[in-house]
């Protein structure tokens, strides 16, 4: 089916060169052209280039451009995949870290929750927003997917500022459940029904059985999986490894085996199952950058190695485009094109009932029916009372980014500190917020 399907930031060669990899394996999307768009030409060049002659080589049935004007990027579109930052990506992200920890917030990370995840969103949501606001006057009718981060607080401010808009989030942390349930469990994951649900870096799954029996799973997970992650290596490991050898992983899914292979941070991991009965689906540090307890029970070296190990292997890779499969963005567009009417197992949605005990207008990570009609969140009830009133401590810190940005508001975004369970205490925070916005003033100096 032929679709016009623009790539946002494709001047990065790791997002833009594996997305044309998963685009040109498509037999339903035979006959599309794919729009590289970018700010950065000279990257955008030499992704463009190197699309083209991949698809001239192997004689594939598929146009590509590329052009640093949105405008004409999304005339026409159909679909949007949307994967950008500001700035340089790592200088940043330290000091979203190291700041708060400075004013001494103890906060685990800092990219999606706690002091970190808000200076994040309040730096790159405007420009999604203005991206978002052009396709809506361009291209109304196509269908944008996000896979920048922190994704449920775009998300959510996203489908606040532009209602009915179809946005949505796609993470790849749900991939974690077919490399470690089969292991746990001793079984292959086709023969499993697992549902999960949460906030984006912070879902846990909620349901499991055996397809052939209905037996509920669940009591096998807990049973078995503390041994289980209690023997994995750590990430300091698997680094000395690869630095000893020289023979870094060179595709997203070496990647994502090495961290279901070595484990960079699980003591958090292990109280949510031990203390909360739940599996938690991340394979990294995320899930404690939204708990307030999390600093106390960390692996912090885990975490030092694990940043570390991505650092250097984003070094060392050389990303290529491939004709296989890595994310989901493109089953879910053969799916919408198909009138398919399966279920993608998490997406990033307003809620609007899917999580019973969460409020509809917030963006939430659940298993959605894909059809012809877009995405629609499939049902998961009531979660634990325990894990939902981890998730309800997330309610006015997301209402708060989302209201910060959409209204270029200093005071709220001081607010949305105050409300936030990672933030225990007062004196210094006013202080930490004016420091982040002289750090950043470039991104942040629209608050006022």
């Amino acid at each position: 089916m032929q679709q016009r399907i623009v790539l946002i930031g494709a001047g990065s060669a790791q997002f833009g060169y594996g997305t044309i990899g998963d685009i040109l394996q498509s037999n339903v999307l035979e006959g599309s052209h794919i729009v590289l768009h970018d700010i950065n030409p000279d990257s955008l060049g030499v992704v463009a280039k190197n699309a083209q002659a991949f698809i001239e080589a192997h004689k594939l049935p598929f146009t590509v451009s590329s052009t640093t004007n949105r405008a004409q990027a999304f005339e026409g579109a159909d679909f949007l995949i949307n994967s950008i930052e500001v700035g340089n990506r790592f200088e940043l992200w330290e000091q979203d870290w190291r700041i708060p920890q400075q004013y001494g917030v103890r906060q685990v990370y800092g990219e999606n929750g706690g002091p970190g995840g808000l200076f994040h969103a309040l730096r790159i949501i405007p420009p999604i927003l203005d991206i978002c606001a052009d396709a809506m006057k361009i291209c109304p009718q196509a269908t944008i997917f996000n896979y920048s981060n922190p994704m449920s607080r775009i998300c959510t401010t996203v489908t606040r500022a532009f209602p009915g808009i179809k946005f949505i989030g796609l993470c790849h942390e749900i991939a974690s459940l077919p490399r470690f349930l089969p292991q746990i469990l001793g079984v292959p994951y086709e023969t499993l029904e697992v549902r999960a649900a949460g906030l984006n870096h912070f879902s846990v799954v909620v349901s499991a059985k055996y397809k052939d029996s209905g037996k509920d799973a669940y009591p096998d997970i807990r049973a078995k999986a503390p041994a289980f992650f209690a023997a994995m290596p750590s990430m300091d490991a698997v680094h000395k490894y690869f630095k000893e050898t020289g023979k870094w992983p060179d595709t997203a899914e070496d990647y994502a085996a090495i961290q279901t292979e070595a484990w960079p941070e699980r003591r958090v991991f292990q109280v949510i199952l031990e203390k909360f009965g739940l599996l938690p689906i991340t394979t990294d540090s995320h899930f404690g950058e939204y708990i307030q307890w999390a600093y106390d029970v960390t692996d912090h070296k885990g975490i030092l190695d694990f940043y570390r190990f991505y650092k250097e292997y984003l070094a060392h890779v050389e990303p290529k485009i491939e004709l296989r499969l890595g994310e989901r963005v493109v089953p879910i567009i053969e799916g919408i094109l198909t009138d398919a009417g399966y279920i993608e197992e998490a997406v990033n949605i307003p809620n609007n009932g899917a999580i019973a005990n969460l409020p509809d207008w917030i963006v939430v990570e659940v298993p959605a029916i894909v059809d012809k009609n877009g995405l629609r969140g499939v049902p998961v009830g009531e979660l634990p009372k325990g894990f939902a009133g981890l998730l309800m401590n997330q309610v006015a810190v997301h209402d708060l980014t989302a209201e910060a940005v959409i209204h270029k508001s200093k005071a709220l975004a001081l607010q949305a500190l105050l409300v936030d369970p990672v933030v225990s205490r007062y004196h210094g925070i006013e202080e930490m917020l004016n420091t982040m916005i002289a750090y950043q003033e470039k991104w942040l100096g629209y608050l006022t």
